[in-house]
């Protein structure tokens, strides 16, 4: 079981939902290689591109992101997704947790429209994941 009970992890999930703040995604980390405790790490107003580049290859991490995208000249939506990233040189052991605390990370980031398994960082491009969100949100004018 994750312990996703800090503080700071909730209050970043209300600045990444609020329309009154430019936050757009939250980054959630171990405290340490033998730690199931959360902690935030980082936050930020880059979206997609900018959480690309903070995220540690050796690593596990979830991350919560706000997505925007137009359907068309008049309308922009903005849809949830919920990460979790699995570095290549992640250690073994926390691979094998990672299904499990997946879980008590969804009790604490509650309302996401897509989930996205990140194994590599280009699994992050924001087209591929726009185009889930059109799908999963019924807008997909692209006949894609």
């Amino acid at each position: 079981m994750a312990d996703v009970s800090d503080p700071a992890i909730d209050e970043a999930y209300q600045d990444v939902r609020s329309d009154k703040t430019d936050t757009n995604w939250l980054l959630l980390d171990y405290e340490s290689d033998r730690s199931d405790t959360l902690k935030l790490t980082s936050t930020g107003k880059g979206g997609l591109a900018e959480l690309r580049e903070i995220l540690d290859e050796g690593k596990a991490s979830y991350a919560y992101v706000r997505v925007a995208y137009s359907n068309d000249k008049e309308s922009t939506r903005e849809k949830f997704i919920l990460v979790t990233w699995i570095g290549p040189h992640c250690k073994i052991m926390r691979k094998a947790k990672i299904g499990v605390h997946t879980s008590d990370v969804k009790s604490a980031l509650r309302v996401y429209s897509i989930e996205v398994a990140a194994r590599e960082k280009d699994d992050l491009n924001e087209d591929p994941i726009v185009i889930r969100l059109r799908k999963a949100g019924g807008a997909s004018y692209d006949g894609v």
